[in-house]
């Protein structure tokens, strides 16, 4: 089922893509030089319109999501924190019960607790 969900929205896209490339095949100048005198041509490439757009389009993609990656940095930290605490917490929750299971077992001849030391 989820890959009839992915094709589902996938081939549409690509039919997009598919004629927008058809509609725009003319070849367009981008330039690099931002003071134009004329007679010497800064570093410019030629390409289709098309292909100008996409490309623009998924460098933009990949910097916000660079941008997103940055900024969750401290959540994922956090998380990192937590997970170490939780884990140590688990451990120390487990030698307890031991502990415990160690002085309630019957032979040990004693049903009382040990006092609880302090952390």
């Amino acid at each position: 089922m989820r890959t009839f969900l992915k094709y589902l929205i996938l081939a549409p896209l690509a039919l997009v893509f598919l004629v927008f490339a058809l509609a725009n095949r003319q070849n367009v100048v981008v330039s690099f030089d931002p003071f134009n005198g004329g007679d010497i041509s800064g570093p410019q490439i030629v390409l289709p319109l098309f292909m100008i757009l996409i490309g623009a389009t998924m460098v933009g993609v990949l910097l916000g999501s660079f941008a997103t990656w940055l900024r969750q940095g401290r959540h994922r930290k956090a998380l990192r924190e937590a997970r170490s605490q939780v884990e140590a917490l688990r451990s120390e929750n487990e030698a307890l019960r031991s502990e415990v299971r160690a002085l309630k077992s019957p032979g040990n001849g004693s049903t009382a607790l040990a006092p609880v030391r302090a952390a």
